[in-house]
C-alpha cells in the first residue's frame, strides 16, 4: 500500500461516486481507459478486488465499500490540509469551489462571482449548480467548500451565515391580472405548476399551499423556474417563484406577478460551510461580502 496514489485515490472516489466508469472519467477529466488502468492498478497494491464488474453495471464490493469511506475522509483531511496552508499564507487566493441551488444561481451567481473577484481578486470561484441533497453530500464529503442554499441546513457539522429572506409571488397568467388575489387556500384547487422532485423550493411550496403529499392532478412539474413561467404564460396553471427571480423570468412571458395575502411564504437564504474547514473565518468573511451585495442591490431598487 506505500506505492498509492493521490490520484488514484481520488480516481477510485469518483468511481465509488458515480458507479459508472463514463461519467466518473468524464468527472475526473481523463479517459475512461485511463481511469480503468488506474483502479485496476490500487486494487493490484490493495491486494483484492475492489469493484465487482458485470456487463451491465459496476458496484462496489463490501471491501469496496469500506474503502470508499476511509478514501473520502483521507481526501478530505488532504483538502483540509491545503487549506490550511491557505489560511496561513493569503486566505483569499486559489480556488473556492461554491455550490447553489439552481433557484438561486441564475439570479445570484453572476453578481457573486463579479463582487467576490472585485474584493478577492486572488480567488478563484469555482461554482456549481445542484439540487440541495447533491450540494450537501459534496460538502460534507470536500468535494465543495461552501454552498448558497435554503436554510436551515439542519446539519450539526455544518456553519451557516444568512444572506438574505425574501418573499414568494404568485405567477399568473396575463388575462388574470385584473382578478383578484386568490386565498392560499384557494391555490389547492387550482392548476399549480411546481419544480420537480428533489427542489427545496418545490416543497416549500407544497408546504405553504398545504397540499397532501398524495400526488394530485392539479399538480404539473417542470425542470427551471423558467420553464414554469412560460407554462403559466401559456395559460397552463400558476406557479410560484422566488423574488429574486421575477426580473429575469417574466421579462419574455405573458403573465402577472401578484403578492398573496398575510402570511406571505418567504424563504431564508444563507451560505454554509464545514465547521472543520480550517479557512472558516474567511467564509464568514465572503459570506458577508456576499450579504452586502445584496442588501446594496436592494437599497438600489
Amino acid at each position: 500500500m506505500n506505492n498509492v496514489s493521490m490520484k488514484q485515490l481520488r480516481y477510485f472516489e469518483a468511481m465509488a461516486r458515480h458507479g459508472h466508469f463514463g461519467r466518473a472519467a468524464a468527472d475526473c477529466a481523463i479517459s475512461q481507459q485511463a481511469l480503468s488502468v488506474q483502479i485496476k492498478e490500487l486494487e493490484e497494491l490493495v491486494g483484492a478486488p475492489l469493484l465487482e464488474r458485470t456487463a451491465r453495471q459496476v458496484r462496489l464490493t463490501p471491501l469496496g465499500e469500506q474503502f470508499a469511506q476511509r478514501v473520502r475522509d483521507i481526501l478530505q483531511a488532504v483538502d483540509e490540509l491545503g487549506n490550511l496552508s491557505r489560511a496561513s499564507r493569503s486566505p483569499f487566493m486559489g480556488q473556492f469551489r461554491l455550490g447553489l441551488i439552481p433557484t438561486v444561481a441564475p439570479y445570484l451567481l453572476p453578481r457573486i462571482i463579479k463582487g467576490l473577484n472585485a474584493r478577492f481578486p486572488k480567488l478563484d470561484v469555482m461554482p456549481r449548480e445542484a439540487v440541495t441533497r447533491k450540494l450537501m453530500a459534496d460538502l460534507t464529503e470536500g468535494r465543495l467548500d461552501a454552498a448558497i442554499v435554503a436554510l436551515p441546513a439542519a446539519e450539526p457539522s455544518l456553519a451557516e451565515a444568512l444572506l438574505f429572506e425574501e418573499d414568494f409571488v404568485l405567477v399568473r397568467p396575463r388575462k388574470d391580472e385584473a382578478e383578484p388575489v386568490p386565498a392560499v387556500d384557494a391555490l389547492q384547487d387550482m392548476r399549480l405548476l411546481l419544480l420537480e422532485e428533489g427542489h427545496c423550493f418545490r416543497d416549500q411550496a407544497i408546504a405553504f399551499c398545504r397540499i397532501a403529499a398524495a400526488p394530485s392532478r392539479n399538480l404539473i412539474e417542470g425542470s427551471s423556474l423558467s420553464t414554469l413561467v412560460q407554462m403559466v404564460g401559456a395559460e397552463i396553471g400558476v406557479t410560484l417563484i422566488p423574488e429574486i427571480a421575477v426580473p429575469m423570468e417574466i421579462r419574455s412571458a405573458a403573465v402577472s406577478i401578484a403578492r398573496l395575502p398575510n402570511p406571505q411564504p418567504t424563504r431564508s437564504i444563507g451560505m454554509v460551510w464545514r465547521r472543520s474547514n480550517p479557512l472558516a473565518d474567511e467564509m464568514e468573511q465572503i459570506a458577508e461580502a456576499i450579504r452586502a451585495m445584496r442588501l446594496n442591490e436592494s437599497e438600489a431598487a
